[in-house]
């Protein structure tokens, strides 16, 4: 392929180092722009990424993938169907029309994405397992990820639009500047989701804290009111041979009158406080 489109000997390296960062590089014949391209792998829950290579000539446009499958259906679509403008204007449009196919990608499975982290708010507030945290973590990886890969794009768009290069006609520049618009509106969603996953975060502990000071509150009325209980069982289950109650001939009731009493009245007094 070099040799038939006389591509330059480092265009070819960075075409076979598929851990390039998505960029835009400029050679006397040809355009290079490397950027990923993202598939959802609905078996793991996964985002996958490979590496897209495009090279635009002056009447060609030659990509490299990592392995078969992508997401340009649509624009093959519209080629075999004449649909569009895509058959009857240049090369720069088709790679344009590439591009907008990916980065349309990303905010589809961006949404994607996010209708799963939006469901999880009223699992959280409901009942928050741990299985939840682990969702959250799980979606923050995700989001991160996907920051990782979309954000250097837009900087790759950003001198697409502003390069002056004879490749990119300037009837095709305003569709260029329209890409720089989606892939703004990926970053800001992306920024949103992760605000949104960190708030997740911060309620789900609040609710475990919650849920550990219920616990907590129930235990410690009870203690509270053994302790006192405890105090009375404990004075007469001492070993002096002179404790006069133990004379009466109903003591051992009486006792467990007392300490019933002073249950209900400490029971009735918490709640009064409303401490449950």
């Amino acid at each position: 392929m070099g040799e038939i489109y006389e591509l330059h000997p480092l265009l070819l390296e960075d075409v076979v180092n598929t851990a390039q960062r998505p960029k835009l590089e400029e050679f006397d014949n040809c355009q290079f722009i490397a950027m990923k391209m993202l598939h959802y792998n609905e078996k793991e829950e996964m985002v996958q990424a490979e590496q897209l290579s495009i090279v635009i000539g002056q009447d060609f446009v030659v990509t490299f993938q990592e392995r078969p499958g992508d997401v340009f259906e649509p624009v093959r679509e519209r080629i075999r169907k004449y649909k569009g403008r895509i058959r009857s204007v240049g090369n720069d449009y088709l790679a344009y029309a590439l591009i907008d196919t990916v980065i349309d990608n990303y905010i589809y499975l961006i949404e994607h994405i996010g209708v799963k982290i939006e469901d999880l708010e009223e699992k959280i507030l409901e009942n928050p397992k741990p299985e939840i945290l682990q969702q959250i973590n799980t979606f923050k990886q995700e989001i991160s990820f996907l920051g990782k890969v979309i954000r250097p794009v837009r900087e790759l768009v950003s001198r697409l639009a502003r390069t002056e290069s004879d490749l990119l006609h300037r009837k095709t520049m305003p569709f260029i500047k329209d890409l720089y618009d989606l892939i703004t509106h990926s970053t800001e969603t992306i920024d949103t989701y992760r605000e949104i996953l960190s708030d997740y975060l911060n309620i789900y502990h609040t609710g475990l804290s919650n849920r550990i000071n219920e616990v907590m509150k129930v235990l410690t009325i009870f203690a509270a009111i053994f302790i006192p209980l405890t105090f009375i069982a404990g004075i007469y289950g001492t070993n002096f041979d002179y404790i006069p109650e133990l004379g009466f001939r109903y003591a051992y009731f009486i006792m467990w009158g007392v300490i019933v009493i002073v249950a209900i009245i400490m029971l009735l007094y918490f709640k009064r406080k409303k401490w449950f």
